[in-house]
């Protein structure tokens, strides 16, 4: 399932589509299914550490810059964590993902690691992998950073779906279980709550740079 967002602020429902979560192929196919209905290529893509998404877009919007989740991030650290042993662990992370500036997160990072390592050497390799997708959103305005850490615009109002999907328990035909989940997330769209702060969604849109959220003023000065 793919939701986006538009100029105004105001969230759409994209594609539903059946396949494997973790297939390159998959993710494609819907990829060139919305870009020959006239998708442009999204200014940043927000999804979980599943590969295929990533490989798609490398290969069908490979200008979309790219954010992982930030709450499928932690649960992936925590795993590798003894359950007991795990809260410490979290509010380093939590203190990771909401840092003010790109440089404060790589340092709480740099910190994390040295303390947990050899405790938990797992755990830290989890969190620096795929580094570079953690951070993104350091590069577009802070008001819309709640909006961008995490997959949120998606999990929650899949949750209402779920409840209505897992009632049903068995469906048929795939088609059927698509078609019930299209319809209820079209019937959800009309609440979806706007993003924040939508007029600076434009200036996302024409590629205005940001810098640690902070729009970025060119100092040229005209010959």
């Amino acid at each position: 399932m793919l939701i986006g967002a538009d100029t105004e602020g105001k969230k759409h429902v994209l594609a539903i589509e059946s396949g494997q979560r973790e297939s390159t192929e998959c993710w494609a196919s819907l990829l060139r299914s919305l870009r020959a209905r006239g998708l442009k290529a999204p200014r940043l893509t927000v999804a979980d550490g599943h590969l295929g998404i990533w490989g798609a877009l490398a290969q069908i919007y490979p200008e979309s810059a790219e954010q992982r989740c930030w709450n499928h991030k932690m649960i992936n650290v925590l795993d590798q964590v003894p359950l007991k042993k795990q809260a410490a662990v979290k509010a380093h992370l939590r203190k990771i993902m909401y840092a003010e500036s790109r440089a404060e997160c790589e340092r709480l990072r740099k910190q994390c690691v040295a303390q947990f390592k050899k405790l938990y050497p797992k755990a830290m390799a989890a969190l620096e992998r795929d580094w570079e997708r953690m951070v993104t959103f350091f590069d577009l305005p802070q008001e819309h950073w709640k909006h961008l850490r995490t997959t949120n615009v998606i999990e929650s109002p899949f949750a209402a779906v779920r409840l209505r999907t897992s009632a049903g328990k068995r469906y048929k035909k795939v088609e059927n279980a698509c078609a019930l989940i299209w319809k209820l997330l079209l019937v959800a769209e009309r609440t979806f709550r706007r993003l924040n702060a939508p007029a600076l969604l434009r200036d996302v849109a024409a590629g205005v740079k940001y810098k640690d959220g902070i729009k970025v003023h060119s100092n040229r000065v005209a010959a």
